[in-house]
């Protein structure tokens, strides 16, 4: 077995599903879980989703020889702070946030002689739903991991960690982390941040109920991820501030250009970006 005990802080869709596949995979013994809300981690013992609870953080991880972060972004650094003088000497820590470098640099300054076992993941999986409820066992089945080691990183920790994910089904690969939060950027934080704005815009208009009565399947497709947690999605704007703000600035300029386009009434550039984007799509999907 891989894992003796699991200690998942944050019993949500993501720790809430490792927890899952992990005892589908018969490789983790025992999982408590950890968590502000009682009725959450109820929901989940009640599930099968973790075995036991508690409200306590010190609790929870004593004992664990593995232990996984999946709280918001901004709560890493206390929780890293708080489970330090708790941990089992040869416990491995990771976590599941959507920024990795904030993550790095907070469990380094916390983590102390532990953080050569600490090795930052990132599951690229999710939905806009939340909580124990939204657990799903094959959530991570042919989906990729993302771990950012740094040179300090103890080989069998990351080897754990590595066979810790794959035994999920999902494929793991590791990147450096700048790089890692530059990709995630563009390719999940920036589609959040303009269907959280293309909501909250409309919402504005006087004519808000008319414009909402009337939004069929593409308005609901493109704002669909708008459902989705405004705390984390708050924390993931500020710990990855500089690679989004650097890519929203791109994308600006890029509207402003088609922008231009439709207002001089030039068919055959705005023709030619529908057309560019949506052979690159076609190809994705592919």
């Amino acid at each position: 077995m891989l894992i003796e005990r699991l200690a998942v802080i944050g019993v949500g869709l993501i720790g809430g599903s490792l927890a899952l596949a992990l005892k589908q995979a018969q490789q983790c013994g025992t999982v408590i879980g950890c968590g502000r809300n009682p009725a959450n981690l109820d929901t989940a013992v009640a599930l099968g989703v973790i075995d036991s609870y508690s409200t306590s953080l010190s609790e929870a991880v004593t004992g664990a020889d593995m232990v996984v972060l999946a709280v918001p972004l901004g709560s890493m650094r206390d929780t890293f702070a708080a489970i330090r003088p708790h941990l089992a000497p040869q416990a491995i820590i990771t976590d599941v946030g959507s920024a990795k470098a904030s993550v790095v640099q907070a469990a380094q300054a916390e983590l102390g002689t532990h953080f050569p076992r600490f090795v930052a993941g990132h599951p690229i999986a999710g939905a806009e739903k939340s909580g124990a409820q939204a657990a799903q066992a094959d959530l991570f089945k042919n989906r990729r991991v993302i771990l950012t080691p740094t040179s300090d990183t103890e080989p069998s920790a990351h080897a754990r960690v590595t066979q810790m994910w794959r035994e999920t089904g999902a494929a793991v690969e590791d990147m450096e982390m700048a790089h890692h939060d530059a990709i995630l950027a563009a390719t999940s934080h920036l589609p959040h941040m303009l269907a959280y704005a293309l909501v909250d815009l409309l919402a504005q208009s006087a004519s808000h109920s008319e414009i909402f009565r009337y939004a069929a399947g593409g308005f609901r497709d493109f704002t669909r991820i708008a459902a989705s947690d405004p705390q984390m999605w708050h924390d993931i704007c500020v710990a990855n501030r500089d690679p989004l703000v650097q890519i929203l600035t791109a994308y600006e300029a890029h509207l402003h250009q088609l922008t231009q386009a439709i207002q001089a009434g030039d068919g055959p550039q705005i023709k030619a970006l529908f057309q560019r984007a949506k052979q690159t799509r076609d190809q994705i999907n592919g």
